[in-house]
Protein backbone atom coordinates (compact mmCIF):
# COMPACT_ATOMS: atom_id res chain seq x y z
CA UNK A 1 0.00 0.00 0.00
CA UNK A 2 1.26 3.35 -1.00
CA UNK A 3 0.87 6.52 0.70
CA UNK A 4 -1.33 7.54 -1.85
CA UNK A 5 -3.70 4.80 -1.07
CA UNK A 6 -3.33 5.02 3.17
CA UNK A 7 -5.09 6.62 5.53
CA UNK A 8 -3.84 10.00 6.07
CA UNK A 9 -5.57 11.03 9.49
CA UNK A 10 -3.28 10.96 12.08
CA UNK A 11 -0.18 11.58 10.17
CA UNK A 12 2.02 13.92 9.79
CA UNK A 13 1.71 16.28 6.99
CA UNK A 14 4.75 18.95 5.16
CA UNK A 15 3.76 21.36 2.58
CA UNK A 16 6.74 21.06 -0.02
CA UNK A 17 5.09 23.51 -2.88
CA UNK A 18 2.07 25.52 -3.12
CA UNK A 19 0.28 28.24 -4.68
CA UNK A 20 0.02 30.15 -1.73
CA UNK A 21 3.73 30.89 -0.30
CA UNK A 22 2.59 31.32 3.20
CA UNK A 23 1.37 27.64 2.70
CA UNK A 24 5.49 26.31 1.98
CA UNK A 25 7.05 24.70 4.84
CA UNK A 26 4.18 24.20 7.25
CA UNK A 27 3.55 21.03 8.97
CA UNK A 28 0.99 19.86 11.30
CA UNK A 29 -1.34 16.78 11.86
CA UNK A 30 -3.65 15.46 9.52
CA UNK A 31 -7.12 15.76 11.40
CA UNK A 32 -9.60 15.44 8.47
CA UNK A 33 -9.98 14.71 4.98
CA UNK A 34 -12.18 15.73 2.30
CA UNK A 35 -12.66 15.12 -1.00
CA UNK A 36 -11.19 18.80 -1.86
CA UNK A 37 -9.42 19.62 1.49
CA UNK A 38 -7.70 18.71 4.10
CA UNK A 39 -8.22 19.73 7.98
CA UNK A 40 -4.21 20.49 9.43
CA UNK A 41 -3.66 21.10 13.25
CA UNK A 42 -0.75 23.27 13.33
CA UNK A 43 0.58 24.05 17.04
CA UNK A 44 -2.83 25.01 18.46
CA UNK A 45 -5.18 26.02 15.22
CA UNK A 46 -6.34 23.90 12.76
CA UNK A 47 -6.09 25.18 8.64
CA UNK A 48 -8.19 23.77 6.05
CA UNK A 49 -6.57 23.70 2.81
CA UNK A 50 -7.19 23.16 -0.54
CA UNK A 51 -5.59 19.35 -2.03
CA UNK A 52 -5.63 21.28 -5.19
CA UNK A 53 -2.86 23.79 -4.62
CA UNK A 54 -0.37 21.80 -2.89
CA UNK A 55 2.26 19.10 -2.78
CA UNK A 56 3.31 17.50 0.24
CA UNK A 57 4.99 14.57 2.27
CA UNK A 58 3.35 12.57 5.26
CA UNK A 59 5.44 10.83 7.61
CA UNK A 60 8.84 11.94 6.69
CA UNK A 61 8.43 9.97 3.75
CA UNK A 62 10.28 10.66 0.50
CA UNK A 63 7.20 10.03 -1.90
CA UNK A 64 5.57 13.93 -2.63
CA UNK A 65 1.99 13.55 -2.73
CA UNK A 66 0.25 15.64 -5.33
CA UNK A 67 -2.43 17.16 -4.29
CA UNK A 68 -4.29 17.70 -7.45
CA UNK A 69 -4.13 13.96 -8.22
CA UNK A 70 -5.96 13.33 -5.03
CA UNK A 71 -9.26 14.99 -5.48
CA UNK A 72 -11.33 11.93 -4.76
CA UNK A 73 -13.20 11.61 -1.43
CA UNK A 74 -10.83 9.43 0.82
CA UNK A 75 -12.74 6.16 0.56
CA UNK A 76 -12.67 6.00 -3.02
CA UNK A 77 -8.88 7.00 -2.76
CA UNK A 78 -7.90 4.02 -0.90
CA UNK A 79 -9.24 1.57 -3.41
CA UNK A 80 -7.50 3.43 -6.66
CA UNK A 81 -4.83 2.49 -8.47
CA UNK A 82 -2.30 5.16 -9.35
CA UNK A 83 0.31 5.19 -12.28
CA UNK A 84 3.34 6.14 -10.95
CA UNK A 85 5.76 8.31 -13.69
Amino acid sequence: MTHYNSTWIGSTMNIVESNDPTLVGRTGLVLDETKNTLVMLEKDSTIRIGKAGITFTLDNSDVVVQGALVGQRPEDRTNRKYRMA
